[in-house]
């Protein structure tokens, strides 16, 4: 199977964007509990990498790591919040 074709699972909308929007909602930080609710229950599609690289081009961000979603979400919201 070649990049194209091998799938990646990708919130839609961005999980970084998701997490966001909870965290202004809740007027706090979350809590890594909390992230990871968030990852398991956002609504998600299997796509090509290519596909992926593609929407986050369109985005003009890349999405943070669904498998490293507490670490990159202490990262991101550095600069967000």
């Amino acid at each position: 199977m070649s990049d194209s074709e091998e799938l990646v699972i990708y919130p839609i909308p961005s999980l970084v964007a998701t997490i966001l929007n909870r965290e202004r909602a809740k007027g706090s930080p979350l809590t890594e509990a909390e992230v990871i609710e968030i990852r398991n229950s956002c609504p998600s599609v299997a796509v090509p990498i290519d596909v992926a690289e593609k929407i986050d081009a369109e985005r003009g961000y890349k999405d943070i790591d669904p498998e490293r979603c507490w670490e990159q979400w202490q990262e991101a919201r550095k600069s967000l919040v």
